[in-house]
């Protein structure tokens, strides 16, 4: 469960988990979810966790699907670069943000 303060209602409220970061919320376990109290004059709101969210949606398995299709495409050969002058130095090519560098270096 994820919990939020409402500090101006006096207010905890408590949901299902969050599915993205928030700054001033809490994801808490199932024990201590069910044991959670609030300061003295606060009140507790516990919204109701739909049965039928557990587990991943079509969308999550959409997405999973379209990643793992695309980690098994083969790489295409990436063209090395060599930059003029390059050999004299110890950089001898470039691969993007990646150098190569001689081996006498």
């Amino acid at each position: 469960m994820t919990l939020t303060y409402v500090y101006a209602d006096q207010t905890a409220v408590l949901g299902p988990l969050a599915t993205y970061a928030e700054p001033h919320a809490y994801d808490l376990c199932e024990f201590h979810s069910e044991r959670l109290s609030a300061p003295r004059g606060w009140e507790v709101l516990r919204l109701a966790v739909d049965p039928a969210a557990h587990g991943p949606s079509e969308d999550d398995l959409l997405a999973l699907a379209d990643a793992v299709r695309e980690a098994a495409r083969p790489l295409r050969p990436q063209r090395v670069e060599v930059e003029p002058g390059a050999e004299t130095g110890r950089e001898t090519a470039r691969r993007g943000h990646l150098r190569v560098l001689s081996p006498d270096s």
